[in-house]
C-alpha cells in the first residue's frame, strides 16, 4: 500500500484550513459549532438510516467505552506516580484518552477500508462523541475552578444533536419509514460536505495552537499514550471481540488517531490546562505522519 496516497489527501485538506486561518483569520468556534450542530447530525442520520444496525455496531460501542476507560486508568496511574495536580491530571486525560476519529479518523477509514469501513467508523464516531460529551466534559469541568462536572456533562449530552439524529435514523431504518427523493438528495449533499468541512476546521484549529509554554515532559507522555499505548491496548481488546478482521483493523487504526480536537474546546471553555491540551492535539496530529505508516505496515 502507498501510505502517502492515504495520508497526503488528509493533510492537504488540513493545510487548506491551516493556511486559511493564518492568512485570513476565521471564527473557528462558530465554524466548529456549525459543523457539530448542522453537518455532523445529517451525516450520522444518513449512516444509521441507510445501514442496518447489527451486532458489529454493539461491539464497536463496547470497544470504544473499554478503550476510553483503560486509557483514563493508565493516566491516573501515571499521574499518581508523577504526583500531578488535579488540573494536570485532568488535562492529561483530555489529551490522551479521546481519539480524533471525526475529522481525521472517518476520512482515513474511507481511504483505507472503503465505504464499509467508513460506515463503521461513523458509528465509532458517534460513540466517541457521546463519551466526550459526558466523560470528557466531566474531566474538563473537574479540572476547572468551578468543579461542576456532572451537571455540565448532563447539559452537554442533552444539547448534543448527533445522538438524536442517530436515534432518528435508527428508528426510520427499523420501521422502514420512507424518505422522499428530494429530502434524501438534500441529506446526501449535506452529509457529503460534512467530512471535508470538519477537516478544514481542524486545520484552522491547529493554526491557533502555540507550543511555547507547554511542559515538554508531560507532552511526551500524552503523545506516547495516544499514539503508542492506545493502539496496543486496542489490539488486546480486539482479541476478545467476535468481529471480522477488517473491523479489528479499523478499531486499532482509530485508537492510533491523535488527540481529539473537541477536547481542546472543552479545555478552553473550562480553563483546564488549555495550552497543554492544545499542544498535545497539534503534536500528536503531526506525528501521525510517522506513526500511522508504521501501524499500517504492521496490521494491514
Amino acid at each position: 500500500m502507498n501510505f502517502l496516497n492515504v495520508l497526503l489527501p488528509i493533510f492537504l485538506i488540513f493545510a487548506i484550513g491551516f493556511i486559511g486561518q493564518k492568512s485570513l483569520g476565521f471564527d473557528t468556534k462558530t465554524l466548529s459549532k456549525m459543523a457539530l450542530y448542522l453537518l455532523s447530525p445529517v451525516l450520522v442520520f444518513r449512516t444509521f438510516y441507510t445501514n442496518e444496525f447489527n451486532s458489529n455496531h454493539l461491539y464497536i460501542i463496547l470497544y470504544t467505552i473499554i478503550l476510553c476507560f483503560s486509557l483514563i486508568l493508565f493516566v491516573y496511574l501515571l499521574a499518581w506516580f508523577k504526583k500531578y495536580s488535579r488540573v494536570e491530571t485532568c488535562g492529561l486525560i483530555l489529551s490522551a484518552s479521546f481519539m480524533n476519529n471525526g475529522n481525521y479518523g472517518t476520512p482515513l477509514a474511507l481511504l483505507l477500508f472503503g465505504v464499509a469501513g467508513f460506515e463503521y467508523a461513523i458509528v465509532l464516531m458517534v460513540a466517541q462523541q457521546m463519551l466526550m460529551a459526558t466523560v470528557g466534559v466531566y474531566y474538563a469541568a473537574k479540572g476547572s475552578p468551578e468543579n461542576d462536572g456532572v451537571r455540565s456533562a448532563v447539559k452537554a449530552v442533552i444539547k448534543m444533536p448527533i445522538m438524536y439524529s442517530a436515534l432518528l435514523g435508527l428508528l426510520f431504518q427499523v420501521f422502514s419509514v420512507p424518505v422522499s427523493f428530494a429530502i434524501m438528495e438534500a441529506v446526501h449533499l449535506v452529509a457529503d460536505a460534512a467530512i471535508p468541512v470538519i477537516m478544514i476546521i481542524l486545520g484552522m484549529q491547529l493554526a491557533k495552537i502555540s507550543l511555547r509554554t507547554t511542559k515538554k515532559e508531560k507532552l511526551v507522555y500524552a503523545v506516547a499514550i495516544k499514539l503508542l499505548i492506545s493502539p496496543i491496548i486496542a489490539y488486546f481488546i480486539t482479541l476478545a471481540l467476535p468481529v471480522d478482521q477488517m473491523i479489528k483493523q479499523l478499531m486499532i487504526v482509530m485508537a492510533a488517531m491523535p488527540a481529539a480536537a473537541n477536547t481542546t474546546m472543552y479545555a478552553v471553555e473550562f480553563n483546564t490546562d488549555p495550552d497543554f491540551v492544545s499542544s498535545a492535539t497539534l503534536v500528536s496530529t503531526v506525528l501521525t505522519l510517522v506513526t500511522l505508516p508504521v501501524l499500517f505496515w504492521l496490521i494491514l
